[in-house]
């Protein structure tokens, strides 16, 4: 497999791309149901949904369009993009990632919010800015009436590996 247009040069990894970026990867998030929190399946690897935790609760919880800022939740949507990386590189190492190949973001919506697909964004210009060419993906951003422990966001990642 040859390398991703835009991915980092050989000598630098995806570790170290974060590390430039001054971002560090979360603890990985304990599951709240009976789940894990990524699986590996050939050369993909699927995470569990992801909810915006910071040391083990949530940043907020609300409805986007209501109690929630849209920006903040696209800033929610970022930490749960940071959480499924964190499964991912638990389970596999990041380094062994070739691209990001989807994300589904589910958004908590206040009645007549529409706007989930800007809400995603905090998750794909995250995943764009550490991999490159290689952070483009397919995507859904789904509005829903209610997500686990009242979060705004739930963000979900598929990635291959090298």
């Amino acid at each position: 497999m040859t390398q991703a247009q835009g991915a980092p040069a050989p000598a630098q990894s995806w570790t170290q791309r974060l590390a430039q970026l001054g971002i560090r990867l979360p603890p990985v998030a304990a599951p709240v149901a009976s789940y894990v929190p990524a699986v590996r399946s050939g050369q993909l690897v699927f995470t569990s949904g992801q909810l915006p935790f910071v040391e083990g609760g949530l940043r907020r919880t609300g409805k986007v369009g209501g109690s929630v800022d849209p920006e903040d939740a696209a800033a929610d949507a970022k930490l749960c993009a940071l959480n499924a990386l964190a499964a991912v590189h638990e389970l596999v190492g990041l380094d062994s990632v070739a691209r990001v190949v989807r994300v589904v973001g589910y958004v908590a919506s206040a009645e007549g919010f529409t706007g989930q697909p800007r809400v995603v964004n905090g998750a794909s210009e995250l995943l764009g800015k550490v991999f490159g060419e290689a952070g483009r993906h397919a995507r859904s951003a789904i509005g829903v009436a209610e997500l686990p422990l009242g979060a705004p966001v739930e963000v979900e990642l598929t990635v291959e590996l090298r």
